[in-house]
């Protein structure tokens, strides 16, 4: 192809660019997707009879930087700037990409006409960026790419039309005028052009003031004034767009012929011709026209500042910008010279020298070449139309392309054409291109120039705007989509020229890639048609471009590549050796060395002749690890789903196998990794069939000896391929680890493979790679077979060293055996520890893969790597505590194994999986004692509740089993302080102020809102809470009597470098302040009886300022803690608090049915609102709280009676001391039930009348005072009744003044027995 069309930025936050611009526009946006998934949007797009409207992209001004670093775009009074960042896509690869970095309002008069980038430069490169905007009004201001303003200028009262530049260019060719850099503006009727020397000295002269005054805090002084020329143009009805072509020089012929037709025969000549700058404008009237100015006929002209103190300057008028002139001038002077308009100067006439005159055409837009030679012009007819502006002619035009944008191309000669060229002295050759883009059919076109073809075309879409990356000679054109956001350049890579030879290769290798593309095609005749292209193709470049891409074909039989690539090697062989291109002729040479091996790898692999290896010394290793392997082997051999293109044993095609081979400049091969699945692919090829069996070894090792390829390099695929097909070599593993010695030792045998000085009291380097992949390898099995393998190789190798030289009957000692003892001894660790992971969980626990292990993770994993493994296996498993706290007994006490076998036979867990456990726990005493794992486990569920508390809430509460497990205080504590500052504090605290806030416990909404769990999660997070700080606290008790325990690990795991295990930072942390825990540990105890009971407290209230200051504090720390006697006032709040828990609870277990049966109270759960141990809680708290816990139990048995469950009731009354006043609230109580027996019931009888008649007077109006009402329970059996008046006899002292009033109703109650 001759061009292409790359990406080379995208565009980010277009939703973000277009919702500040039409904030006002009541179009609701169209969501759109690009290729990425990135949401874009538009305004929504209405059909029309005529077509579809543009997109709101193109109702914006647009501007971006020649540096491709910084995008404006503008609407109105507001613009964003975008500037370029690189960032990593998610495939790893860098990419520019273009995000907001300033919005702002422009200038809220007057609306944005035109923009354009200007990239300056203070050290060399550019490094920032000047935009230039004009304005309706006829403003002119420079900005710098953070929005701040540096100067403005009214230049002419009209709408600026357009704003161009010109750059510097050095002459390429002698006689050719040097153009300086320039910026010009339109407006209808005039053009200003502003000399660009002068222009940066002024900018730069302000960039600096305004960064003065920013640092010095104060206004921005008066900027310096601009020198520059204003042309009135004439003779031309309305003008659209304009191009400074620059300063030209007419030939002394055109000065003739200009003067012979201007002023006839007689016309005098000047001398020298003048200098003039051409202007190019279209419009209409005429639809071209070509203006030409004589340097010196006009002045520069200073800006209304200057005038006052035009006296000053001495030098030229173009050095107006200087930094001293009208920077002195007071504040008055300043704020005079504001206010006035300023003055607007008037514009040189300047008239038309020609034009193309078409009364029905108007141009609309023009775009000068960058050889100032050409102009692409657009008009309303859709023609693109070609001048030559030195001949003011038309010629050529294309039509068909309305609302067309052009630009164009110049791209030199590459450097390689030029060697073979007989011009290769003279300057490099450039070629012009130009490019139309049809928005309306959405392709892009590229023309060579003049009278070129069309070389290229490309699809675009519709509705794209053109950005010019270089306001002047540009090579990189830029489109800026507005549907998708991509910034896209094209690039051409030779010259279009019909009659170059190199076009003619380019058409001859289009070819051969379409021959290739066919499918169908014969071997015979594709080899002949390939043969027949490259011998045609001329260049070197496209040959081997050609031969590449013909090598790199899938469909292309290995014989076919051979016999083409050895006919071109022939026939470069026999031209001129000066004229043959060397890389080309190397590159046949390796590739026909690459083919070669392939297919004798190929030929050998159906030629079985395998040498059989004894496995003496490995089989006494093989089984005894043989019923781990077994158990891994069912474990790994689960079904799983794949490609059949991904399956190893697919053939490697003859393509993959040379895009992974290079052949060095000595003649060796190498092996290039490229993705593991290729790697995989080669290594099956070359070692797969020799590992089953079906191909000789030897003679495999020795082809590829012969080829040069490095024996390190063939050991690494080896083990690769050994390592990836684990599954394969456990289903018939003696045979294929024969096959695997046999390969082994044909390789440390090759040169180059063990060093010939290798001392064995030394590490091989050989011998060390093999151990390294043994190491990283997550591959348990496989690498322990494989470890197995190189350790027997290794000491038969040493072995016979030691026999040659001692020949003794000593067995030889050394450092690299030594190492493979430890290495084996590691790998057996980790395949136990592996097949453990491997175990299932049962359905319906936490989910998530099985975790892989290697020596390599499991020693970067630190001192507690291993246990951290297992705990996230007992996670995934929902193993309880006390569960594996037997498993890890079985180890070590007999009674404990036979008790757990028995609890195994009841649950019907998996007895496999206890034996996995207690072998992975015997081989790694240290690092998994008792205590490492719990506190292991401990921190695993506690982080996996963090992750999500509503979830996983039940895991807090295994955390603080598990911590209760670990039987060492000093950890206890540490973990305790490290759960509680990490995880804990923080919700406890935002729990605690919630509750402060509603005053009563919060409901669900409020909870997630604030805590981030629902109510019922909170209230058992609070129960876990109290647990963990009464661990806290009973392990700070108990550290003082207790040494803290020294962690150690296994000998062969000593090497293990990571971070500390959570034991080893748990016996770092330091001590509690005991007041404090107990402090908060009592003020969870309250909210958590807040939250089970529904209480409504402001918990923070039953405390004072000392208390409240004293929560959520480091608990290492030294509070000032309340002391001494409470005021009444708060010890009454929580005296009711208590009570309120106290009567929560009773009617929490009330059960009607037991309490009927009368057969003994029901044992209450441990845990939840029913739980037992909440009277003794609150008798806890209240010796805490100062609250007298007399009056707690006397409240309790009322309570208890009220809710008629009189047992229960009994059982508390034992422990009151005040009887007396017990006695008085049981009689009201006693007298209530009666009242309702005697007066509310329903089923009043007529004895019960009769008995209520008989009473004594003092009695019944007793009776008929009391309120039945406040009995929660009145229907009580007559029994109980009976039972507690007697109980009131009993505790009741004579003298007491109720005493005659509880005979009384005893004797009513034992009458009321006898009637029923």
């Amino acid at each position: 192809m001759s061009c292409s069309l790359l990406e080379f930025c995208r565009l980010q936050e277009l939703r973000t660019v277009r919702d500040y611009l039409f904030h006002n526009q009541k179009t609701e946006p169209a969501e759109e997707k690009d290729q990425t998934g990135t949401k874009l949007f538009a305004p929504q797009v209405e059909e029309e009879a005529v077509g579809q409207s543009a997109p709101w992209l193109q109702d914006c001004v647009v501007s971006l930087s020649p540096c491709s670093d910084l995008l404006v775009v503008a609407r109105e009074h507001k613009a964003v700037f975008l500037s370029a960042k690189w960032r990593t896509d998610d495939s790893g690869r860098e990419e520019m990409t273009l995000a907001v970095s300033w919005t702002g309002t422009l200038s809220t008069e007057e609306g944005v006409c035109v923009c354009v980038c200007i990239p300056r430069s203070s050290t060399g490169r550019p490094d920032w960026t000047c935009v230039v905007v004009g304005f309706t009004s006829g403003y002119v201001r420079f900005y710098t790419e953070n929005g701040v303003l540096l100067l403005a200028q009214l230049l002419h009262e009209d709408p600026v039309l357009r704003l161009k530049c010109r750059t510097y260019e050095i002459p390429r060719h002698p006689g050719v005028t040097e153009q300086h850099e320039e910026l010009s503006i339109l407006y209808p009727a005039a053009m200003v052009t502003i000399d660009g020397f002068s222009l940066f000295q002024s900018l730069r002269a302000c960039r600096n003031q305004v960064a003065r005054a920013a640092a010095a805090g104060s206004d921005v002084i008066q900027p310096p004034p601009l020198a520059y020329k204003k042309w009135g143009l004439q003779d031309m009805d309305t003008i659209v767009d304009h191009s400074s072509v620059g300063v030209m020089t007419l030939c002394v012929f055109d000065q003739m012929k200009n003067a012979s037709i201007l002023g006839g025969f007689n016309a005098s000549v000047k001398g020298s011709p003048p200098a003039m700058s051409q202007y190019v404008t279209v419009g209409g009237g005429p639809y071209t026209g070509f203006y030409y100015a004589v340097e010196g006929s006009s002045q520069p002209l200073l800006s209304h500042v200057a005038l006052a103190v035009a006296s000053k300057l001495t030098s030229a008028l173009f050095s107006a910008a200087s930094g001293w002139l009208g920077w002195n001038k007071n504040k008055n002077e300043e704020e005079a010279v504001q206010k006035q308009k300023p003055k607007v100067e008037p514009a040189t006439p300047l008239g038309i020298r020609f034009g193309l005159p078409d009364s029905r055409r108007h141009g609309e837009s023009i775009c000068l070449s960058p050889c100032n030679t050409l102009a692409g012009v657009t008009d309303d007819f859709g023609r693109v139309t070609l001048l030559d502006l030195a001949r003011g002619i038309a010629i050529r035009m294309w039509k068909g392309y309305r609302d067309a944008q052009l630009g164009w191309l110049q791209v030199p000669e590459e450097r390689g054409d030029r060697e073979f060229s007989p011009s290769a002295s003279l300057p490099r050759r450039h070629a012009l291109f130009l490019v139309i883009y049809a928005p309306r059919r959405g392709i892009l076109e590229v023309w060579g120039m003049q009278q070129g073809p069309r070389v290229g075309a490309f699809t675009v879409g519709k509705h794209c705007r053109y950005a010019q990356m270089k306001p002047f000679f540009t090579t990189n054109i830029s489109w800026l989509p507005t549907t998708h956001p991509n910034l896209i350049f094209l690039c051409p890579v030779h010259f279009s020229d019909k009659k170059s030879e190199r076009a003619k290769d380019m058409h001859l290798l289009k070819r051969l890639t379409t021959i290739l593309k066919s499918r169908d095609l014969e071997p015979d005749i594709l080899e002949s048609e390939a043969k027949s292209a490259l011998l045609d193709i001329k260049h070197p470049a496209i040959k081997k471009q050609a031969l590449e891409s013909l090598l790199s074909n899938k469909n292309a039989p290995v014989s076919c590549l051979t016999n083409i690539t050895c006919t071109l090697y022939d026939a470069l062989k026999q031209q001129d050796p000066e004229e043959v291109d060397t890389a080309l002729l190397q590159l046949c040479f390796s590739q026909l060395k690459l083919l070669q091996l392939y297919t004798d790898i190929q030929q050998l692999h159906s030629a079985a002749d395998v040498e059989q290896d004894s496995l003496e010394g490995l089989r006494d290793e093989l089984s005894r690890v043989g019923p781990t392997l077994q158990r891994y082997a069912q474990l790994t051999s689960r079904p799983s789903v794949s490609f059949a293109q991904d399956s190893p044993d697919s053939p490697l095609p003859a393509q993959a196998f040379l895009s992974q081979m290079e052949c060095t400049e000595e003649g060796e091969l190498k092996v290039i990794r490229g993705a593991e699945t290729e790697w995989n692919q080669l290594g099956n090829f070359l070692f797969w069939g020799c590992l089953c069996g079906k191909s000789p070894i030897h003679k495999v090792c020795d082809t590829l000896q012969q080829a040069g390829i490095s024996p390190q390099q063939l050991l690494s695929l080896l083990l690769n391929v050994w390592l990836q097909r684990e599954k394969e070599v456990l289903q018939k593993s003696e045979e294929i680890v024969r096959n695997l010695h046999t390969l082994l030792i044909a390789l440390s045998n090759m040169k180059g493979a063990v060093e010939e000085s290798w001392d064995p009291q030394s590490i091989s380097p050989w011998w060390q790679q093999v151990r390294s992949t043994c190491i990283q390898s997550h591959n348990a099995a496989a690498a322990l077979l494989a470890a197995f393998v190189a350790h027997r190789a290794v000491k038969a190798s040493i072995t016979s060293q030691a026999d040659s030289k001692l020949q003794s009957e000593w067995e030889a000692v050394s450092l690299e055996l030594e190492q493979w003892v430890v290495c084996v001894h590691q790998l057996e660790d980790v395949l136990v520890l592996q097949t453990l992971l491997l175990v299932p969980p049962p359905q319906g626990a936490a989910g998530g893969a099985a975790a892989q292990c290697s020596i390599k993770t499991l020693l970067e994993g630190g001192t507690g790597g291993i246990a951290d493994s297992v705990s996230k296996w007992v996670f995934r498993h929902n193993m309880a505590p006390e569960r594996l706290k037997e498993i890890l007994q079985k180890r070590e006490d007999k009674d404990a194994e036979d008790k757990l076998e028995q609890k195994a036979g009841e649950e019907g867990t998996d007895e496999k999986e206890q034996k996995l456990l207690v072998a992975v726990c015997q081989r790694f005493p240290h690092s998994l004692s008792p205590d490492l794992l719990f506190a292991h486990c401990c921190w695993e569920y506690v982080v996996q509740w963090n992750k999500d508390p509503e979830v996983c809430g039940r895991c807090l509460c295994c955390a603080v089993e598990h911590l209760r497990q670990v039987s060492s205080p000093h950890i206890q504590l540490g973990i305790s302080a490290m759960m509680w500052s990490t995880f804990i504090v923080k919700r406890f605290s935002a729990a605690a102020y919630l509750m402060e806030k509603v005053g009563k416990a919060p409901k669900d909404r409020l909870c997630r809102r604030d805590v981030g769990m629902g109510d019922k999660a909170v209230t058992c997070f609070l129960g876990c809470c109290v647990q963990l700080l009464q661990i806290l606290m009973e392990a700070d008790s108990a550290v003082e009597e207790v040494s803290a325990p020294e962690l150690s690990v296994e000998e062969a795991w000593c090497g293990a470098e990571g971070p500390a295990s959570i034991a080893e930072l748990a016996l770092e942390q330091r001590g509690v302040h005991y007041p404090l825990v107990q402090h908060h540990c009592l003020f969870a105890s309250l909210l958590h009886a807040t939250m089970t009971f529904s209480l409504k407290v402001k918990p923070l209230s039953l405390y004072d300022s000392k208390g409240k200051n004293a929560f959520f504090r480091d608990l290492t720390t030294i509070q000032l803690m309340p002391s001494g006697d409470m005021d009444p006032g708060l010890v009454s709040l929580r005296q009711e608090f208590l009570l309120r828990v106290l009567t929560g609870w009773v009617q929490a277990i009330d059960d009607p049915s037991s309490s009927a049966s009368g057969g003994g109270c029901p044992p209450l759960p441990s845990g939840g609102p029913k739980a037992d141990w909440w009277p003794s809680l609150c008798l806890e708290l209240g010796s805490l709280l100062q609250v007298n816990p007399d009056i707690l139990r006397r409240h309790l048995v009322c309570e208890l009676y009220n809710q008629g469950l009189d047992l229960r009731a009994e059982e508390v009354m034992l422990e009151v001391e005040d009887k007396d006043v017990l006695g008085s609230q049981l009689l009201v109580l006693t007298g209530q039930r009666l009242s309702y027996s005697l007066l509310h019931s329903q089923s009043q009888t007529q004895a019960a009348m009769e008995l209520l008649a008989r009473l004594p007077p003092t009695l019944c109006t007793w009776l008929k005072a009391m309120d039945p009402s406040e009995l929660r329970c009145p229907l009580v059996p007559l029994s109980q009744t009976s039972r507690l008046v007697s109980r009131l006899i009993e505790i009741l002292p004579e003298n007491h003044a109720q005493y005659s009033l509880a005979l009384h109703l005893l004797e009513a109650v034992e009458a009321l027995t006898t009637e029923d």
